[in-house]
This record gives C-alpha cells, structure tokens and sequence, in this order.
C-alpha cells in the first residue's frame, strides 16, 4: 500500500479527507506515528487500526493535531481584546462567535474569559466546533494541566478555575458562556452571522486549495465588520479576495 492507497482508506473507513492536507508534513507524521508503535508499513498500520480502536484512536488524534493552550500567543490576544472594545462592544449586542477547530476547550474558554472581563453584565454566545469526538467531548468537562494554563495570570486563575488536585477546572460561569459541536471545516456547512471567527493554528496544515475554501466560507459567515483571528503563523496574504481588510496584523475585518 502506497501513501495515495491509505488515504483512500482513510476517508473512506474513517471519513478523513487527508488529501487536504499538505503531504509532505503529513507524511512525516503518520511515520512517525508509525514509528512509535512499532509498525513498518502502511498495510501493517491499516491492520492495526482496523483491529485497535484505541490505535485508531490515536491515529485520529495524531492527524488531527490537537496541540493547544489557554491565551496562545498572549500579546495577540491582548491586540484582539482591544480590538473588540473599540470596534465591536460598541455596538451593544449579544455577541456571536465561532471558535472553529476548538480542541480540547483552552480557546474557547480563552475567549469566555476576555469577554466576562470586557463585557461583564452581557451573556455572549461562543459556538466552539472540532472534528475529533473525544476531544470535545474532553473540552466540555474543562480541567487542564499546569502547560495548558501556564499562560493564565495569577489573578485570572484565581477567578475562573478551582484547582483540584493538579488539575486547573474552568468554571461553571465561564462554561456556560461555550456551545460545543463536532464540525469538518472542509466538508460541513458553516452557519452565519458571526461578529468574531476565531481559527488559529490549523488553517497552515492545509493545502492551498482547502484553505482558499475555508477563508471564503468564514468571510461568508462574518457579519459586515465581523472579525476573523487567525494563528501568529498564517498571515492570510491575499486577504482582500474574500472581501477582508487587516484590522491587526493576524486580526482580518470583513468589509
């Protein structure tokens, strides 16, 4: 079995387009995965997730790249904050937001936080989607380990975590604030009218073509001046073919 065969397999038994994906990196990680558990092809790794599920499990894991933190790049999230109190607050509705490809729930909760500090007496919508069941299902219990919050201030953990044990749990009023769902950003339906789509870190794993599609169907999922976030490596350089303008240098506004 050749790399092109297993794809085929991929999507066809476990309904992962990984012809999305940009092969080389890809590739690089399925051997190493490979590698990790002693496997030496592609027909012997398709026989161990056929017969595995906790191997399959972690091929879905693997692929689906679930590495993440409470306020990535923190100085972004600042510049984001600033940029909802000056453009979108203002406006005094309920905010409607999609933090797409959410793992397991740091983003999402990220953004719930930022909002109970600038919005304190509005109840904000935050719709927080993954492809990956059991990550999301991980996110709605919402307990984290010391990296994952190593981010967090002092002050914000005291506010809007209870330390059990060596865990770090989101709070319930925080919780409440996200709505999780499974969601495929390349073969689902995108629902409307967002002020701010968050998607960060992923959109890069992506080929060209995919990611064409993905920036075009956020930007017709954005309210007019809505707000699209993305990672501190995907600087979006053709912004203005899906109708955006920069609003920050990885903060993208829809005209």
């Amino acid at each position: 079995m050749n790399f092109d065969e297993f794809h085929k397999w991929v999507h066809r038994e476990l309904g992962i387009d990984l012809s999305a994906y940009k092969p080389e990196q890809l590739h690089r990680r399925i051997n190493s995965l490979m590698g990790r558990v002693g496997v030496h092809s592609l027909d012997e790794y398709t026989s161990l997730i056929k017969k595995d599920v906790e191997q399959k499990q972690r091929f879905l894991d693997f692929i689906t790249i679930n590495v993440t933190e409470f306020f990535r790049n923190p100085e972004l999230f600042q510049e984001l904050e600033k940029t909802l109190v000056r453009e979108i607050l203002p406006k005094g509705n309920q905010l409607r937001i999609w933090s797409a490809a959410c793992s397991i729930g740091c983003e999402p909760y990220t953004l719930g936080i930022i909002l109970d500090k600038i919005s304190k007496n509005k109840r904000h919508n935050i719709i927080a989607t993954d492809i990956d069941s059991t990550i999301l299902n991980k996110a709605k219990i919402g307990e984290y380990v010391q990296a994952e919050v190593k981010n967090v201030t002092p002050k914000d953990l005291d506010d809007y975590f209870t330390k059990i044990d060596d865990k770090y749990k989101i709070n319930d009023n925080i919780k409440s604030m996200v709505t999780f769902k499974k969601h495929d950003l390349i073969l689902g339906n995108y629902e409307k009218d967002f002020d701010l789509i968050v998607c960060r870190n992923v959109v890069i794993y992506f080929n060209n073509d995919i990611k064409n599609q993905i920036y075009r169907k956020f930007s017709e999922s954005l309210k007019k001046g809505g707000l699209l976030f993305v990672g501190a490596t995907e600087s979006i350089y053709n912004y203005k073919e899906y109708g955006f303008e920069k609003a920050s240098t990885f903060i993208y506004r829809k005209l």
